[in-house]
């Protein structure tokens, strides 16, 4: 059983951004292609909160060397308030063949960094008729500033940022971090969320809003929005939007803006297409000038399947972990 902690996962993931997204691709193309298997999510709640959960993400991940595992990842907004971070994983890799675990990761940076591959893969694909050149981040968290970091990957003329957060003090916090690790970025904050989606042609929404609070109509024609919480816009921007998801099944649960339109129109006719099924037809997308289009990603298991086998990958060849072979019962021990 090979043992990966935060530092070791940070260590691979690191200046590995390309390689992330590269991991993501295929793994949205196999999926697209019907080589994954992705249940249902389970979400565990509690009866004295209503914002808390941890959710279990099961997968399976085909291609030439197929995985399998599952992520237990919880969301519990109020650690912002005892100075911890809000979200917090674990995953488990299993051998395809025997069902045996092979490997247990720190996921909260697999996590992060699938959910930023996953929105610089989108910003790059779903593409504007003119370079990207700046963006907005509404919800100043560290998964908008792993967006920040692989957007720029992708996207080398980024060179402006427009930030904003309902704490101002976590806005001038994630400013001045953003400054000491990209110099030369423009970073302004803006006084409302309004103001904040209507500054650029792209916009990350990364919060904690457990119910639609935000709508479009701000937004400049041509926008991208980058739907990462899922639960912010209201449900007439859905309808009125061009819609690109991970999968449409996922992401139409939950209650997600998405599900809520779902419920409001009786069908989901307004989802365009999937992110994959853009990668798998191979032709240039270019988004509508006209309108804004908005991805929403639920987050599939067989994308953090994708990122945690090239970790453990990474780690092994660098001799980074513990292993412990005494990690699971032997047959004399089972027999006893």
């Amino acid at each position: 059983m090979l043992i990966l902690g935060a530092g070791e996962v940070r260590a691979v993931l690191d200046g590995g951004e390309r390689d992330v997204v590269s991991a993501v691709e295929a793994a949205y193309r196999s999926h697209a292609l019907g080589r994954t298997r992705v249940p249902q999510s389970v979400f565990l709640r509690f009866p004295d909160g209503e914002r808390e959960r941890i959710i279990a993400l099961p997968a399976y991940l085909g291609g030439e060397t197929p995985t399998c595992g599952m992520k237990w990842v919880s969301s519990f907004p109020g650690n912002l308030s005892r100075g911890m971070h809000r979200a917090s994983a674990v995953m488990i890799l299993n051998s395809v063949h025997t069902g045996v675990p092979e490997a247990i990761l720190e996921a909260s940076a697999i996590s992060a960094g699938r959910t930023a591959a996953s929105a610089a893969l989108a910003a790059s694909t779903l593409s504007s008729s003119s370079p990207e050149s700046a963006v907005t981040l509404v919800g100043c968290g560290p998964i908008n500033f792993e967006v920040l970091r692989y957007l720029r990957t992708v996207l080398p003329a980024l060179d402006t940022v427009t930030l904003y957060d309902l704490s101002a003090e976590r806005a001038q916090s994630f400013a001045a971090e953003a400054r000491s690790v990209w110099p030369t970025l423009k970073i302004d904050v803006a006084e409302n969320a309004a103001d904040a989606m209507a500054r650029h042609k792209l916009v990350c929404l990364a919060t904690t809003a457990s119910a639609p609070h935000l709508g479009t109509e701000h937004c400049r024609p041509g926008t991208l929005v980058l739907h990462l919480s899922l639960r912010d816009l209201t449900t007439d921007s859905i309808r009125s939007s061009v819609n690109i998801v991970d999968d449409a099944d996922h992401v139409c649960r939950a209650a997600t803006s998405l599900d809520l339109a779902q419920q409001e129109a009786g069908h989901r006719d307004f989802i365009a297409a999937s992110l994959g099924e853009v990668l798998v037809a191979g032709e240039r997308y270019v988004r509508s000038d006209d309108t804004v289009t908005v991805f929403s990603p639920f987050g599939l298991g067989c994308l953090d399947l994708a990122v945690a086998d090239l970790v453990r990958r990474a780690a092994s060849a660098r001799s980074l972990g513990t292993t412990l072979d005494d990690f699971l019962p032997t047959k004399q021990q089972v027999c006893a």
